[in-house]
């Protein structure tokens, strides 16, 4: 039962680095809404720093850039369509039903 010690490997993985969402010519501001809108959701959230994969620095800059678009109405606080739209009519109805005076 004579074991070889081995010596402890940490074993390197190689990774392919991604690129940041945001390149560095890239200006983060409220105007640029093709930037601002790949950090939000299709609901009109605000998506989480671990999602967007950005620095603390570039998310803060995305968040104060979405809200001032929120507040100069260039976006939507909600984005909530299916909300808004007319159900579909069942086959064989005839409407909303009025009363006979």
């Amino acid at each position: 039962m004579d074991k070889k010690k081995q010596p402890f490997r940490k074993y390197k993985r190689s990774f392919r680095r991604r690129l940041p969402p945001i390149g560095p010519g890239d200006r983060i501001d409220y105007r640029n809404m093709s930037l601002i809108s790949r950090f939000i959701s299709e609901q009109g959230k605000i998506l989480s720093r671990r999602v967007n994969k950005l620095t603390l620095k570039q998310q803060r800059l995305i968040t104060i850039a979405i809200k001032q678009a929120r507040i100069l109405s260039l976006l939507p606080f909600i984005n909530n369509e299916k909300q808004f739209e007319k159900p579909e009519p069942i086959p064989g109805s005839t409407g909303p039903r009025t009363r006979n005076k």
